[in-house]
């Protein structure tokens, strides 16, 4: 079992882990530790000001009730899952917040948070819903003001050549998960879906720089590895946001090899590198906004949005898939009959599981996963 420097194990705690890690890097480098949400507020710019990007997670199934004086019980059961964990402090460590305009309930929870928890910092970054030219260039001015507030809270300036730097380290870093991905393509599998799924909770708690050796340290211990070769169904998983490997260590017991995702912690965001521009807004612009996925976009009426998971599932020999949708979660919900209809035209089954963030109960979770696999 490999140990990094900070002596955490591999194991399917990634999210417990990544908390108790991050509380000693902070110890170690004296770093600020800014917490965020989504990822469209760039964490290459967090990281260029000297401070330590730290991805938020929840804690699937535990209880909510902490948010209740808060939020409506009817909202989004993620973001309320969040706001518990802040009002019972278990978030204290965090020295700023960065919370991207994603989808309307997440907004409301960055006024909550911040109007009874005051951190040294927070930042609202606004995002477009459409890929006009001028919510392009809205963007790129986002991009500038979130640049500026950072820089006033670290003291440190971002200058170019600094941000091109660190632009180098993180797109180092997607060409090594990139590798891990393509060892999904063979039929032997190197690595199951679930693990890798922890691996990059993991990377979203780390400096790029101690990501980069964790993802070389995962991809010297595969090398030593003998792949499975059992027959399984391949799958692949799309839908809500995904930060507990609960769902596709499910998948797995039922007989499944989840191979692929869409999931915005998933290949989302690790699919293509960031262009290095000579504006490196431009760049950071056409990855995280107009390149970035998310259905919470307005990518038009058609179908055609959906070319690219048909690819990703012919890519990676997909026999299934299986869609995650959070309650509450209207984005993934209202693509969600698009893209069966679109997908069973192509003859690629899906299966919905609806979840209100707890994958409870289990047992009639693994039926219909089973039930699913079967037919396949």
């Amino acid at each position: 079992m490999t140990v990094n420097k900070y002596n955490i194990t591999h194991t399917n705690n990634a999210a417990l882990e990544s908390e108790e890690r991050i509380k000693k890097i902070k110890k170690e480098s004296g770093k600020p530790v800014i917490g965020y949400l989504c990822c469209f507020a760039p964490p290459e710019i967090i990281s260029a000001a000297g401070a330590i990007p730290f991805r938020i997670t929840g804690r699937a199934g535990e209880d909510n009730s902490a948010a209740d004086a808060y939020v409506e019980p009817y909202g989004c059961t993620y973001v309320r899952n969040i706001l518990a964990r802040a009002v019972k402090g278990e978030l204290e460590y965090l020295d700023g917040l960065v919370i991207s305009h994603s989808c309307d309930m997440v907004q409301r929870l960055y006024g909550i948070w911040t109007y009874y928890h005051t951190l040294p910092y927070s930042y609202m970054f606004n995002v477009p819903h459409q890929l006009s030219r001028w919510a392009q260039d809205f963007f790129k001015r986002e991009l500038g003001f979130f640049q500026e507030s950072l820089e006033n809270f670290t003291g440190k300036k971002i200058t170019s050549e600094v941000l091109k730097g660190t632009l180098a380290t993180y797109n180092h870093n997607r060409a090594l998960v990139r590798d891990l991905y393509k060892l999904r393509k063979k039929p032997a599998l190197a690595i199951e879906g679930s693990e890798m799924l922890n691996l990059l909770i993991k990377g979203g708690s780390l400096p790029p720089e101690d990501f980069t050796v964790l993802l070389e340290e995962k991809r010297k211990e595969i090398k030593r590895r003998a792949p499975k070769t059992e027959k399984a169904r391949r799958i692949m998983v799309w839908g809500s946001i995904m930060d507990d490997p609960t769902l596709l260590l499910m998948i797995e017991e039922a007989g499944g090899q989840v191979v692929a995702d869409d999931t915005c912690i998933g290949f989302r965001v690790w699919e293509k590198d960031v262009p290095v521009t000579e504006n490196l807004y431009e760049g950071l612009t056409e990855h995280y906004f107009v390149n970035f996925q998310c259905p919470r976009t307005d990518r038009g009426p058609g179908v055609e949005r959906f070319n690219y998971l048909l690819q990703r599932a012919r890519e990676y020999n997909v026999d299934g898939v299986i869609g995650y949708c959070i309650s509450f979660c209207d984005p993934h919900k209202f693509d969600y009959p698009d893209l069966r209809d679109y997908l069973k035209k192509e003859g690629l089954p899906l299966l919905l599981i609806d979840d209100n963030y707890s994958f409870e109960p289990k047992g009639s979770i693994k039926t219909r996963l089973q039930a699913f696999l079967e037919i396949l």
